[in-house]
């Protein structure tokens, strides 16, 4: 079975979103990474060289495929901030419905600004999504 390639890592966080070339994207980041600070009582973690992630938890698939995973993670990506939900998005639609302007995958949320959202409802699905695959994983 192939191995896992997204792991937690000794790099620096701040490295990272010190790195990130755009002005408006990095103060989005370091904003970011204080909110799910707050939300979830979780200190950031790089997770390879490129995804912040804060907690983690142990899966295990019904193939025999297990790993580790942060509870939540986000990436400033080329187009987008990438938030990794772990959880199908569609299961907090009555959240996503007020959080202003956004897109999702199958399990992330894609923001182009920090602005385009009300904070206070991320802050809502980020602490809804950490509980939930606490839930799920204890």
């Amino acid at each position: 079975m192939a191995e896992n390639k997204t792991k937690p890592t000794n790099f620096s966080v701040d490295a990272y979103i010190n790195g990130i070339e755009e002005d408006g994207r990095r103060k989005d980041c370091k904003r970011l990474v204080q909110l799910i600070k707050e939300v979830s009582g979780e200190a950031p973690k790089m997770w390879g060289a490129g995804i912040v992630g804060f907690g983690n938890y142990h899966y295990r698939y019904q193939s025999g495929r297990q790993g580790d995973a942060p509870l939540i993670g986000f990436s400033s990506r080329k187009s987008d901030i990438t938030l990794y939900l772990m959880l199908g998005c569609a299961d907090f639609e009555p959240i996503l419905s007020r959080l202003g302007k956004h897109k999702t995958g199958k399990g992330c949320l894609y923001l182009k600004r920090l602005a385009d959202v009300d904070e206070v409802v991320l802050g809502e699905l980020i602490g809804s999504c950490m509980e939930a695959i606490r839930l799920r994983h204890i």
